[in-house]
């Protein structure tokens, strides 16, 4: 984690199921943090603020709902929103409040899916946002166990609702690899390992016994990526943190994360960051000025 982000101590004691901000204001002037807790994040008349959550850097719609998990770095700006009236509802509650093995049982599982997944950010849809933004609007007026009940139900909904996405890259928050599957964790293994240095798909095919063809089809079945686009993903995951945590040059960032040629880490940055490298390095030192 960059020493010159800031680690937000939120104000829920052990006591405590979950804690909801609920405030209206004309502009973002909270730094890029991260905490312990997982963070729900509603945001209402903000068309053209920035969100960063992870390595993803993106401008917001009107209406924007982000399940952030813990210790995961995200902030909004200001940006280009001109609203006088942004509307926020922030709902934190501790790692440890759904027990590991409640979420084992089946009635449970979309919850801890979900809750994994938030280790990247997670976005919602705007069908899934309009339908529960009244339940998150009222859950304060709610008490006791019916809050909490209401919310493990609000979680529920979001959890099975359609066409959620996914924010940070998968490598940048260091996270393990879990698929099941001893050749898939091998294979990430060497690429990880060896990402500065030029793979083939060819090599990484033979480390795990399969011809180049059925290791292409197996790792796209399994990740839902190609393996060009995981070995792309691990690589830019490096170049993030690169451009955060050192001053080296974008060319020499580049190079040393594996890509042949500059202008092809432009472009491929580009395309999966919605920034360029320069931007983004940009980016992030908006958020730094704190130090704690």
């Amino acid at each position: 984690m960059n020493a010159n982000m800031m680690r937000e101590i939120t104000p829920l004691t052990q006591n405590d199921c979950f804690t909801i901000f609920s405030r209206v204001k004309k502009e973002f002037n909270f730094p890029l943090h991260y905490h312990d807790e997982f963070e729900l994040n509603l945001i209402i008349n903000a068309k053209g603020a920035k969100r960063i959550v992870g390595d993803n850097i993106e401008v917001i719609d009107d209406l924007e709902l982000v399940l952030v998990g813990p210790n995961l770095c995200h902030a909004w700006f200001t940006h280009q929103s001109k609203s006088e009236e942004i509307r926020e509802i922030t709902i934190q509650w501790h790692k440890d409040l759904f027990d590991d093995r409640l979420l084992r049982r089946n009635q449970l599982s979309f919850i801890r899916s979900m809750l994994e997944r938030s280790a990247k950010g997670i976005s919602f849809s705007k069908e899934t946002i309009t339908t529960l933004t009244p339940r998150l609007l009222s859950l304060n007026q709610k008490s006791g166990f019916d809050s909490v009940l209401e919310l493990m139900s609000i979680l529920h909904d979001l959890s099975a609702s359609r066409n959620m996405r996914t924010l940070s890259d998968t490598t940048f928050s260091n996270d393990q690899f879990n698929y099941n599957s001893r050749r898939i964790e091998r294979a990430f293994e060497y690429m990880k390992n060896n990402y500065d240095k030029p793979i083939t798909l060819g090599e990484v095919a033979k480390l795990v016994n399969m011809t180049e063809v059925s290791f292409s089809r197996f790792i796209k079945k399994r990740t839902g990526n190609t393996f060009i686009d995981s070995l792309s993903e691990i690589r830019l995951g490096h170049a993030s943190r690169m451009l955060i945590d050192t001053t080296h040059s974008i060319a020499e960032i580049s190079y040393n994360c594996g890509f042949n040629n500059i202008s092809n880490f432009n472009r491929i940055f580009k395309k999966k960051k919605n920034c360029t490298p320069k931007e983004f390095r940009e980016n992030f030192s908006v958020g730094t000025r704190i130090f704690i």
